[in-house]
């Protein structure tokens, strides 16, 4: 059934006249009333103004989206929804992967053959969720644009948007993992009260972690951005766009997450869609528990694009960038180094049982040749032990004066033949310097024959786990592609991680394990692990004594800490990178307690457990026996799980007090507290934690199972504290066991 509802012209004033003198239910939950088309359950309402066309969204949580248009940019004009001069609806019903409900479309038309806007409501029966998308056209002509949104609230036509509570915050996701760029929580009371997010945002109250939250569910085209400005009252956001188009150049003059670089990198504006309709990113919304409606949204984005399996245990590794940067280079780690790796891993019966991946990250090619690598295969298989295998498919790391006059590696083709182009044609700088790091176009039949003879490679030394890193490189914008067809640099970096995969099935199998470095959140569906944020170097917090201001554990809690619904969802495991049992590289020795809030973290986030130590130092291989060989962590990370946030990062402070709890038969609870001048009080309480009523409870500390509590049958409510630069892990198990 389809059902159609109009706002007409003066020649049709009379039929509007007399439609308007009674109500329809034009079906179950949908009705029309005056100029208005509405419908709802539980969790929210949506009514369309078909005399103004805008749509109001209102949840149930008392959060709302108010007089909200669709918008397209056609040359240098923005086209409004609203703007528009007839506006009309039908509703249809709807059967998908996702379920049974009902279709709106919400069609706005110009006088004459101009443009036309559609907005697409997506309704599900028992869904607390519904999904918003747009199109454009225009009648007998082909549309193009590289600026399209499904959803815009501007201030100027009377939009607004509404999150409750006492601590309203708006979510701002930085575009990639890259830059040790961490995710903003930003506050009504911050300096600066606009920006742009990318792929999703969430508008909650800190306190209870109730709110909304949108993202993005189609990545195969757009990079979406999401621009919006804060008003001066409290919890009001004036603007709020969502849209296909976001193309944000890198300024080093800024803060990282301030527009320095949580950007998409581009130096060429987003590249355009071309059709008789083209459409904007796909939008999920979603009121109520931040928790269960991220975990939605991933599991919607898994739907929808896929996600890969993992059917065997997660993978352990060890992996060399810890020891050195390029190994081998300057000779801290030569090959017999890593037989003296293998030989040690050996003896860690619990972490070695897991079958080991030895990975060998970026090396000298002139040291670490293929015969070599060969050698650690075998040298490792009789320990129990596999290969793993680093490059980087869409950049090439080289001296700049080689660009113009070098073939590409593997390739008969020059590098400036196959790299992606700035608007004067001259190959994009993706890492600057001296020796920098230049993007390739994966479209180009060089990028692909140099996959293969990389893939070839790790294919020759066994290798069962691969991990992928720059790919962020091959998502930029370019003014040339070498296949036409591609459109933009979203759509040229999928079309990559498809070919991608592709070879990787074809070569080396389909039970590889791949896990990304640095790139994009999304198209997540071509690997298994991703890093949450940039690498992590172990230290405690940025601002310590003899320590990198970048790359510590407090930093990475920032974001990740809001992140852990990835896993599960859109990725089978989280990788929060390797631990380090005395120093990463050249910098200062870690403590123990460093090295324990790093493991911790990794277990919250239901990352796979990886070590990047130099265990030929003995420090290093006696900790290594109490934190990585320990069973109850080696147990828990062969099926690891990212636990469900309790308390959240909240700003860009390093005195982060977080916490998360696993639920289940036995409850896992982990605590961070990286102020180092205050106790982290946490209360809780059963229902919170979802324990089981008039049961007692013993806790348990988990690497050393020592009791360390008890929560009494009668007993309802408790605070948790973890001291002052600390980190707590630890069981709830009832006592009956």
């Amino acid at each position: 059934m389809i059902c159609t509802y109009k706002k007409f012209n003066k020649a049709g004033l009379l039929s509007l006249l007399f439609l308007v003198l009674y109500d329809t239910v034009i079906s179950q939950n949908i009705s029309r009333r005056g100029d208005y088309l509405n419908t709802g359950s539980e969790h929210y309402n949506i009514s369309l103004n078909i005399k103004d066309g805008t749509i109001d969204f209102v949840f149930s949580n008392g959060s709302y989206l108010k007089n909200t248009a669709a918008t397209v940019k056609i040359g240098n004009n923005v086209v409004e929804s609203n703007a528009l001069a007839l506006h009309e609806a039908t509703v249809q019903d709807v059967s998908d992967a996702i379920g049974k409900g009902k279709l709106i479309t919400f069609s706005h038309q110009g006088a004459g053959n101009d443009i036309a806007i559609t907005q697409y409501i997506t309704i599900y029966e028992g869904k607390p969720f519904f999904l918003l998308g747009a199109s454009a056209q225009k009648k007998g002509a082909v549309v193009e644009s590289n600026y399209i949104s499904p959803h815009a609230i501007l201030s100027k036509t009377g939009g607004q948007c509404f999150v409750p509570g006492n601590q309203p915050r708006l979510m701002d996701m930085p575009y990639d993992n890259d830059n040790w760029t961490k995710l903003l929580t930003v506050n009504w009371t911050d300096n600066i009260k606009s920006g742009t997010g990318y792929e999703f945002t969430s508008l909650y109250d800190n306190e209870t972690l109730n709110g909304l939250v949108i993202g993005n569910l189609s990545h195969d085209f757009w990079k979406t951005g999401i621009k919006y400005a804060l008003s001066e009252k409290k919890g009001v956001i004036d603007s709020l766009i969502i849209y296909g188009g976001a193309a944000m150049p890198d300024n080093k003059n800024l803060p990282n997450e301030y527009g320095g670089y949580d950007g998409t990198h581009d130096v060429v504006e987003h590249g355009s869609m071309k059709g008789q309709t083209i459409f904007a990113p796909l939008i999920f919304l979603c009121g109520g528990d931040r928790n269960d409606a991220f975990k939605r949204y991933g599991e919607l984005n898994a739907k929808i694009s896929g996600a890969l399996q993992w059917k065997n245990p997660a993978p352990f590794y060890w992996n060399s960038f810890g020891v050195e940067d390029v190994l081998g280079h300057r000779k801290i780690m030569m090959p017999p180094g890593v037989a003296k790796i293998s030989e040690f891993l050996a003896t860690l019966k619990n972490f070695n049982s897991h079958k080991p991946v030895l990975s060998i990250d970026s090396y000298d090619q002139g040291i670490y040749t293929t015969d070599i690598l060969k050698s650690v295969d075998v040298f490792g298989k009789k320990h129990h032990q596999q290969m793993g295998f680093y490059f980087i498919p869409f950049a090439i790391w080289t001296w700049k004066s080689s660009i113009d006059n070098n073939k590409l590696q593997h390739t008969d083709e020059y590098i400036r033949d196959v790299s992606l182009k700035d608007n004067n044609g001259k190959t994009i700088i993706y890492k600057d310097g001296d020796f920098g790091a230049y993007p390739l176009d994966p479209t180009h039949p060089a990028t692909r024959q140099r996959i293969i003879a990389e893939l070839q490679k790790a294919k020759a030394i066994d290798a069962k786990f691969l991990k992928i890193d720059f790919l962020s490189a091959g998502a930029l914008e370019s003014s040339v592609r070498y296949n036409k067809n591609i459109g933009s640099g979203l759509q040229g970096y999928h079309y990559g991680m498809k070919m991608l995969k592709h070879l990787v099935d074809s070569i080396l199998g389909t039970d590889i394990f791949i896990t990304q470095a640095i790139s994009p959140t999304f198209p997540s569906q071509y690997t298994h692990a991703r890093f949450l944020s940039t690498d992590i170097y172990s230290h405690f917090r940025d601002d310590l004594p003899g320590f990198p201001h970048h790359g510590s554990t407090a930093t990475s809690m920032v974001t990740n800490s809001h992140l852990g619904w990835m896993q599960g969802t859109i990725l089978p495991y989280s990788n929060l990178d390797v631990l380090v049992m005395k120093n990463f590289q050249k910098n200062s020795d870690l403590s123990e307690r460093d090295i324990k809030v790093r493991l911790f973290s990794l277990m919250t986030l239901g990352s796979i457990l990886g070590d990047g130590s130099d265990f030929r130092n003995p420090l290093a291989a006696e900790r290594s026996k109490k934190y990585l060989d320990n069973k109850n962590v080696c147990d828990y990370f062969t099926t690891p799980v990212a636990f469900v946030p309790i308390k959240i990062s909240d700003g860009l402070t390093q005195d982060q007090q977080l916490s998360f709890y696993l639920p289940g038969d036995t409850v896992l609870l982990s605590s961070f507290n990286f102020d180092l001048n205050r106790v982290y009080d946490q209360p809780l309480n059963r229902e919170q934690l979802k324990l089981k009523k008039n049961i007692s409870y013993l806790i348990k500390d988990f690497l050393t199972d020592k009791v360390v509590g008890k929560i009494d049958a009668a007993q309802t409510s408790f605070s948790w504290a973890t001291e002052k630069a600390d980190a707590r892990m630890v069981k709830i198990i009832p006592q009956s066991k």
